[in-house]
C-alpha cells in the first residue's frame, strides 16, 4: 500500500516543489520503502511506497514510454496478470512486473473505461499531457481513500487530509453540516470532510480536471444493484458462492512479501482463513487480540479456527494505553472519527505488522450477507409498524407527548416513523434534542437544519429493489461501510505501514450475493444464512452458531475508572471551553450521569473526546 499526493495549477503558476514534498513526506507511514516525485507542466505528483509486488522494479511515479502519461498509485489490482497479457497483445511493452504499470497502460488503452476492468482496491492519479487532463480514480467500495481541494485555480489531492493541510493557504473552516453528521453517526460521510475546503472523491468514482481551465468533473463508473438474479436452486447459489470465495481469497493472496490474516473468531474472518489454508503452501499466519473482560474477548473462537487449520497463530491479551493511543489516532484520522473499535483494530494491526506486511481481513461480510443485528431489529420493527400503518399519525403524537425517559417512548417513536426514517434514527447516536442540549447557542446557530433521512431515501431509490432488507444493505454499503468500517481499517493499518486486504468486498463476489433472493441471506431471524451453508464443512460448528460480537472495547468501565480523570481533564479543560462549541455544563452532567452507573453514556463521551483531541491536533495552531 502507498501514499499519493499531487497538485494541478490552472493559473500558470509553477508547481511548488517544497509543498509537493511536504504533502508527500507527511504520508511516509503509508509508504516507508521509498519516495518519488514527477513534475510535468502544471501537474506535480508525489508518491510514498510500501513495496508489495515487484519490490525492486515498481518505483513511482511511473511514466509511459514517451513520458506524456504518469501515474501515482495506491492499491492492488488482483487481475493484473490477465490485463497485462491483454495489453501485451495490443502492443504494449512492459518494463516491470508490477500492477502499477498495468494500470498505467490500461488507462492509455481504454481511458476511463479501464476502471471497469480493474478488480481490486485502488486510488490513483494520472497526469495525462496527451488528453491535457488530470485523472483521479477510487475503487468501487472506497477501500482506499482519496481527497481533494479545489479553489478555482489549483487542485490538490492526496491519500489523507493531512497531505492537503501542508498548504498553509488552505482554509481550515469547519463544515458545520459535517459537524452535525459526525455527532449523529460518529463519522463523516462522503463527499464531505470536516473542512469546507476539502472533499472526498466518492467510491466507484473518478474526477477529471482539464489543464486548460474549467471545473473538475466527477462521474460514477459502477454501482451495486440488488436486482434479482437468475432463478437458481439454493444449492446452486451456495456452490457458486463457494467458488467465488475461493477465487477472491486466492487473488487477494498474491504478494511478494509475507502475508497473514486477522482472525477474530467471527464467521467472516474465519471464512477468509479457511479459504487461505486451501491455497497456502505454508501454515497461514493468523493474528488475534483479546481483553480481560469476557464480554469483549473472542480468543477461544479464534483458537478453534487456528487449531483446525494448524495456522501459525499469534494472540495477545491487551490492555490498550488509550491515553497514548487516542492522540495518535486523532492525528491519523485527520477529522473527528468516533468508532471506538479503531483502538483494538490499531492494536491488532500493530502486532500483525511485527510479522507480516499484508493482512487479509473479513470486513464487508456483514453488509453483503446481512449480518448486523440491526437488520433483524429493523425487520421486526417494520412488521410491528405495518400493523399500525393506519394510525401512524396518532402513534407519532403519542410518542411526541411521552415525557423524556419514559420506558417504551423510544420504541413508540420508532414505530411512528416511516421505514427509512426509522433506520436513519437507528443509525444515529444523538437525537435533535440531545444535540440541542450539547451545543452552545452560537454553535447551534451555525449548524445546518437537523440532518434528516433524505440521503437514505435517495440511496434506497437507487438500490434497484423494493425489498426492505436489501435497501438497508445498499444504504450501509454506500454510507457506513466506506466512511466508517473501511476508513477505520485503512487508517489504523496504514499508521503501522500494514496493507490490509478485504476479499469479501471483491466486486464480482458482491454482485453475486446482491443478486441472491433476500431469504438466502436472512433466515430464521438471523443473517448470513448462505455464508454459513457455504462454510458448514470448513468451520467448527461453534463458529457457525455463535452470536455476533462486535470488535469493541469496555469504554463504559474505563470511563468510570482508569480514564475518568483523563476524560474530565480533556473535556473540561480551558482549551475545550474556549472553543465555544460544546456547553461545559452539558459535558459535566454527561460525565456525572455516566459515573453514577445507571446510564451507559460512553458512546457520547467517546465522540466528545475524539472531537476535542482532533481539535487540539489539527485546529490549535
Amino acid at each position: 500500500m502507498c501514499g499519493i499526493a499531487g497538485i494541478l495549477r490552472q493559473d500558470g503558476a509553477p508547481i511548488d516543489g517544497a509543498l509537493l514534498r511536504r504533502m508527500t513526506d507527511v504520508l511516509a507511514h503509508r509508504g516507508p520503502d521509498g519516495e518519488g516525485f514527477h513534475v510535468a507542466g502544471p501537474i506535480g505528483l508525489g508518491h510514498r511506497r510500501l513495496a508489495i509486488i515487484d519490490v525492486v522494479g515498481g518505483a513511482q511515479p511511473m511514466l509511459s514510454a514517451d513520458g506524456a502519461v504518469a501515474i501515482t498509485y495506491n492499491g492492488e489490482v488482483y487481475n493484473f496478470r490477465e490485463l497485462r497479457a491483454e495489453l501485451q497483445a495490443r502492443g504494449f511493452r512492459f518494463r516491470t512486473t508490477s500492477d502499477t504499470e498495468v494500470v498505467l497502460h490500461a488507462y492509455e488503452a481504454w481511458g476511463e473505461a479501464a476502471l471497469r476492468r480493474l478488480r481490486g482496491m485502488f486510488a490513483f492519479a494520472i497526469s495525462d499531457l496527451r488528453r491535457r487532463q488530470l485523472f483521479l480514480a477510487r475503487d468501487r467500495t472506497g477501500i482506499k481513500p482519496l481527497v481533494y481541494s479545489w479553489d478555482g485555480r489549483c487542485l490538490r489531492f492526496g491519500s489523507e487530509i493531512k497531505a492537503l493541510l501542508q498548504d498553509g493557504a488552505l482554509s481550515r473552516e469547519l463544515d458545520w453540516a459535517a459537524v452535525d453528521e459526525y455527532f449523529r453517526h460518529g463519522y463523516i460521510a462522503s463527499p464531505r470532510t470536516i473542512f469546507t475546503s476539502i472533499r472526498k472523491v466518492p467510491p466507484a468514482s473518478y474526477l477529471v480536471c482539464s489543464l486548460d481551465g474549467g471545473e473538475p468533473r466527477i462521474a460514477r463508473y459502477w454501482d451495486l444493484k440488488f436486482t434479482p438474479g437468475p432463478v437458481m436452486a439454493e444449492a446452486d447459489w451456495i456452490d457458486r458462492l463457494g467458488a467465488l470465495l475461493d477465487e477472491s481469497v486466492r487473488l487477494h493472496m498474491v504478494a511478494d512479501v509475507p502475508i497473514g490474516a486477522f482472525l477474530s473468531g467471527g464467521l467472516d474472518s474465519s471464512s477468509v482463513v479457511a479459504h487461505m489454508a486451501r491455497f497456502s503452501r505454508q501454515p497461514v499466519r493468523t493474528f488475534s487480540i483479546g481483553f480481560d473482560e469476557p464480554e469483549f474477548d473472542e480468543l477461544d473462537y479464534a483458537r478453534q479456527v487456528a487449531t483446525r487449520y494448524a495456522t501459525n497463530h499469534v494472540e495477545l491479551v491487551v490492555k490498550p494505553d488509550v491515553v497514548e493511543i487516542l492522540p495518535r489516532l486523532a492525528w491519523q484520522f485527520d477529522e473527528p472519527f468516533a468508532d471506538a473499535s479503531a483502538v483494538p483494530t490499531y492494536c491488532v494491526s500493530k502486532i500483525t505488522r511485527e510479522h507480516v506486511t499484508v493482512a487479509l481481513s473479513g470486513d464487508g461480510g456483514d453488509e453483503s450477507f446481512a449480518g448486523y443485528r440491526r437488520y433483524a431489529d429493523a425487520l421486526s420493527l417494520e412488521r410491528q409498524a405495518h400493523h399500525l400503518h393506519a394510525i401512524r399519525p396518532l402513534v407519532r403524537l403519542l410518542a411526541a407527548a411521552a415525557p423524556a425517559g419514559v420506558r417504551g417512548s423510544g420504541h413508540l417513536a420508532l414505530l411512528g416513523m416511516t421505514p427509512l426514517e426509522r433506520y436513519f434514527r437507528m443509525m444515529t447516536y444523538q437525537s435533535d434534542a440531545s444535540l440541542g442540549e450539547l451545543f452552545t447557542p452560537d454553535a447551534r446557530s451555525r449548524l445546518t437544519p437537523p440532518a434528516r433521512h433524505d440521503r437514505f431515501v435517495r440511496l434506497a431509490a437507487e438500490s434497484g429493489t423494493d425489498d426492505y432488507l436489501s435497501r438497508l444493505q445498499y444504504i450501509d454499503i454506500h454510507h457506513y461501510l466506506p466512511d466508517d468500517i473501511l476508513t477505520k481499517i485503512d487508517r489504523t493499518s496504514m499508521l503501522v505501514s500494514l496493507e490490509t486486504r478485504v476479499p469479501l468486498l471483491d466486486h464480482i463476489l458482491m454482485e453475486h450475493v446482491a443478486a441472491m433472493p433476500p431469504a438466502l441471506k436472512f433466515r430464521g431471524g438471523a443473517g448470513k444464512y448462505v455464508l454459513k451453508q457455504a462454510m458448514r464443512n470448513l468451520l467448527p460448528p461453534a463458529i457457525l452458531t455463535r452470536s455476533k460480537m462486535g470488535f469493541g472495547v469496555p469504554l463504559g468501565r474505563w470511563f468510570r475508572n482508569e480514564l475518568k480523570t483523563f476524560v474530565a481533564d480533556v473535556l473540561l479543560s480551558s482549551r475545550a471551553r474556549s472553543r465555544g462549541i460544546i456547553r461545559p455544563e452539558a459535558v459535566s452532567r454527561l460525565l456525572q450521569r455516566h459515573a453514577g452507573g445507571r446510564h451507559d453514556l460512553s458512546v457520547a463521551i467517546w465522540s466528545l473526546m475524539c472531537f476535542e483531541l482532533w481539535h487540539q491536533t489539527w485546529m490549535d495552531r
